[in-house]
């Protein structure tokens, strides 16, 4: 019964991901569960799943290692931004 709870929830991550383009962060967020199980799930459990499906999540996911840089300068720029305006 367990398993089978576990193995619907990484197909609906993997589908949230794909159909948003999603974060790590962001479905876990949404799916209520840690960002190391959504990584679990997706980098090791859909594998078993749905080979043709993690493939499509991999892809997401390398894609999002190689952005992520960007939106952290991007994140610190507006929140210097914020107290800036916080200070005027």
């Amino acid at each position: 019964m367990l398993k089978d709870e576990i193995d619907q929830r990484v197909l609906e991550e993997a589908a949230y991901m794909i159909e948003h383009e999603a974060t790590v962060r962001s479905t876990a967020c949404v799916f209520q569960v840690s960002k190391s199980t959504v990584h679990k799930d997706m980098a090791e459990r859909l594998s078993y799943l749905d080979g043709g499906l993690w493939q499509r999540v991999r892809h997401i996911m390398e894609k999002n290692m190689a952005e992520r840089h960007i939106r952290g300068g991007m994140a610190t720029c507006l929140k210097y931004r914020k107290r800036e305006q916080e200070k005027a």
